[in-house]
C-alpha cells in the first residue's frame, strides 16, 4: 500500500504539526504587509522609485547627483520612493525633503547596512523583500538606477522583466552613470541579444545618462510624449 502525502510529508519534516502552523502564520503576516503597504502607497500619486547602493558615502559625487536627482523630481511634480536606507536611498530621500515634497522610504529590516534614513515623510516597514518589491513598482511612474551592487541589479532586474512582461504599465527606466552601467549593457546586446535571449526592442525599455538632470529629461519628455502611467491599473 502507498504512503499518503501526510506521512510521506512527515518523514521529510518530522515536525510537521509546528511547521505547518508556523507556515500557516507565516501567509498571514504576508497578507499583513501587503494590505498595510497598499492601503498607505494607494493615497500617492506621481511617485518615482530611486534605485541605488547602501554604501554610497555622503561625500562622494554620485550621492550628491541623487541629492539633486530628489529635488528635481519634485520640483517637476514627482514624490519619491526609495528603500529607505542610507547611501542613494538616503540621498533621493534627502533631495525631495529639501524640496517639501514626498518622500517615501520603504524599510526592510536586514541583520547588515539597513538603517532608515531621516529624511521621509512617509516610513514603511517590511520583513519580506518580495512585498517591499511590488510596492516599487506598482506605484512608480518612472524608475532611476544609481550605481548599486546585487540588491541594486536585482530591483532593475525585477523592473525591466515587468515592463518586458507587460505586468505593469511602461515607464521611464534611467540608468545614471555611463561608465558604471556600460559594460552591462555591452552584455546586454552582446550576449544576450546574440544569443537569442532578448528581443531588439528590449534594450529600448531603458535610457543610460550621466546626470540627474539628464535623467529628468528623459521623464520629463517621456511623460510629455506618451502620458504618465496609472499605477491604479498595475498587475504587481
Amino acid at each position: 500500500m502507498s504512503k499518503s502525502p501526510t506521512n510521506q510529508f512527515k518523514q521529510i519534516i518530522p515536525d510537521v504539526e509546528n511547521f505547518t502552523q508556523d507556515e500557516t502564520w507565516r501567509i498571514f503576516r504576508i497578507s499583513s504587509e501587503f494590505v498595510d503597504s497598499f492601503e498607505t502607497m494607494s493615497a500617492y500619486r506621481n511617485l518615482v522609485t530611486v534605485f541605488g547602493s547602501a554604501r554610497t558615502k555622503k561625500d562622494s559625487p554620485v550621492y550628491q547627483d541623487c541629492v539633486r536627482m530628489g529635488e528635481l523630481l519634485v520640483q517637476h511634480g514627482y514624490g519619491v520612493i526609495s528603500g529607505g536606507g542610507p547611501g542613494i536611498m538616503e540621498a533621493s530621500n534627502r533631495g525631495a525633503i529639501q524640496e517639501d515634497g514626498v518622500s517615501i522610504g520603504l524599510n526592510i529590516k536586514l541583520p547588515m547596512e539597513q538603517h532608515s534614513n531621516p529624511y521621509q515623510t512617509e516610513s514603511l516597514y517590511f520583513r519580506y523583500f518580495c512585498i517591499r518589491k511590488v510596492c516599487f513598482l506598482k506605484y512608480s511612474t518612472a524608475a532611476v538606477a544609481y550605481p548599486g551592487g546585487f540588491g541594486t541589479l536585482d530591483e532593475l532586474s525585477e523592473a525591466l522583466t515587468m515592463v518586458q512582461t507587460r505586468k505593469v504599465n511602461r515607464i521611464p527606466i534611467a540608468l545614471v552613470g555611463k561608465k558604471f552601467w556600460t559594460p552591462l549593457l555591452d552584455w546586454f546586446r552582446d550576449t544576450l541579444l546574440a544569443e537569442g535571449m532578448i528581443s531588439p526592442e528590449d534594450l529600448d525599455l531603458y535610457k543610460v545618462v550621466d546626470s540627474a538632470d539628464e535623467a529628468m529629461e528623459y521623464i520629463r519628455v517621456w511623460h510629455a510624449k506618451y502620458g504618465i502611467p496609472s499605477t491604479v491599473k498595475n498587475q504587481v
